[in-house]
């Protein structure tokens, strides 16, 4: 894990910039297709931490699926981050 955090932080410092932004410029899902959208996102997100944390894919292959489950996670919590910062910008008076 230790190499994986040394090879992709400027990835996963990418993906949270990105999540940010996306995360501020869309702001919070607001129907009930975006809330459903938000949350198969986020289940797959969780089916791919939980396939790297598994190890079942081993090697090369293996190392990308990690590395994609650490940038779409954090990419998540940007988006979550940008969203909330929006709203509470929002509720200001």
């Amino acid at each position: 894990m230790l190499l994986l955090a040394s090879v992709a932080w400027p990835g996963c410092l990418a993906a949270l910039l990105i999540g940010l932004g996306t995360g501020f410029w869309a702001g919070p899902p607001a129907g009930r297709l975006p809330r459903v959208a938000a949350a198969l996102v986020a289940l797959l997100a969780l089916a791919c931490l939980a396939t790297a944390l598994a190890g079942l894919v081993p090697g090369r292959e293996g190392f990308w699926v990690e590395s994609a489950a650490a940038m779409l996670t954090v990419y998540l919590a940007g988006c979550a981050a940008g969203g909330l910062s929006r709203s509470t910008r929002r509720a200001r008076p």
